[in-house]
């Protein structure tokens, strides 16, 4: 370190030869070869920096060349800037784009219709603009709410036969479940018991198909599961009310009686707006061995049988179970029970009272009329 401290303050002497600049040392002799391009005087971090790509090596003496140093000390000046010109221009074209996007958005959804509407009278930039936004209002609307106030015709008068009672199905998971696989792309497995749900129901229930698929996926679907024509309607996604991310089966929409109509999915978010007309069953994963459609069938048959005048006071007791359909099961098994137990009293009172009256009427004879 004394060496370097004596050689940085020592009096030198320059002269220039070719491109570079010769600094000689008095007190050691020494010639120093510095680039002309930088024409500062090296200080000591510089001379002992060991990042120095190019060295001058001298007995006793190491002195680094500042030219690859210099340059990159400017790409780290011009860094800050070309990042900052970079910045500016991109917010520059953001502006000039959203700009323009927002311009021709209000040019092509604001343009006068040809027959004449509520906004004719107004300036041309503001019937622009309202017209713009009732576009959007418009389509918004359509989205969340269903498409009519009334999704199904006024029910069937007599000559005609009406059912009683409407079932609303939902068609994946319930009905049928999706596979993919690379070979044959999207298919369709339709789940056991679904000619049996329908052959069985279609006398007491009005069916209908109310999914959360849109009409151009269900609709061959629909055709393909039932080619007998059991299925009364169809209602697709855009009959649903768009609610918190789901669509919801608005029962008010159907024009049925509520206490009539019982809805079927997998999902308790599809009728929430009324939890009591509905039934929630476990989504089916494709398992060839399912039986829940045969329970189903005789639940709802069990319900239309009894003639049940509000199908809420019964689906409400189950709208807690996890499995509706088990918990029913069970209590079927349970009554069933019970009523064999009673039948079983009854029986065995009435043998005793025969048995009872056939021992007095041998002990006390009846006497002969005369």
């Amino acid at each position: 370190m004394a060496f370097f401290e004596r050689l940085l303050c020592a009096k030198h002497r320059s002269k220039h030869w070719g491109g570079y600049r010769v600094i000689m040392l008095s007190h050691v002799g020494l010639p120093v070869f510095i680039p002309m391009l930088e024409m500062r005087e090296l200080r000591p971090r510089e001379l002992t920096s060991p990042r120095s790509p190019s060295v001058l090596a001298f007995p006793g003496l190491s002195v680094g060349l500042s030219r690859p140093q210099a340059a990159g000390e400017q790409q780290q000046q011009r860094g800050p800037e070309t990042s900052g010109y970079a910045k500016k221009l991109a917010l520059w074209l953001a502006g000039v784009l959203g700009a323009g996007g927002t311009v021709s958005i209000i040019y092509v959804f604001g343009e006068r219709p040809r027959i004449p509407d509520e906004f004719d009278n107004d300036p041309v930039l503001v019937q622009q603009l309202r017209r713009t936004y009732k576009y959007f209002k418009d389509y918004r609307q359509m989205i969340i709410e269903p498409t009519s106030a009334r999704l199904l015709p006024d029910p069937l008068q007599e000559p005609y036969y009406q059912p009683p009672y409407t079932l609303v199905l939902e068609l994946t998971g319930v009905l049928l479940h999706p596979e993919w696989s690379l070979a044959t792309g999207w298919r369709f497995k339709k789940r056991p018991g679904l000619d049996s749900l329908f052959q069985q129901l279609a006398p007491l229930y009005e069916i209908v198909i109310f999914t959360s698929e849109t009409g151009m996926t269900a609709f061959p679907l629909i055709d393909s599961v039932d080619p007998h024509g059991f299925i009364s309607y169809r209602l697709f996604r855009d009959a649903t009310r768009y609610v918190d991310g789901h669509h919801v089966k608005d029962i008010s929409c159907l024009n049925r009686d509520p206490a009539k109509v019982v809805v079927v999915d997998c999902k308790k978010e599809a009728f929430r707006l009324q939890p009591y007309n509905g039934v929630a069953l476990k989504k089916w994963d494709g398992n060839s061995d399912d039986r829940t459609l045969f329970d189903l069938s005789a639940f709802l048959k069990t319900i239309a049988l009894n003639g049940v005048e509000d199908v809420r006071t019964v689906l409400e007791n189950y709208a807690l179970e996890e499995d509706p359909l088990e918990a029913f099961k069970q209590r079927q098994s349970r009554l069933e029970q019970e009523e064999q137990q009673r039948l079983a009293d009854l029986s065995r009172t009435k043998n005793q009272q025969l048995f009872l009256g056939s021992l007095t009427s041998r002990f006390w004879p009846r006497s002969k009329q005369p």
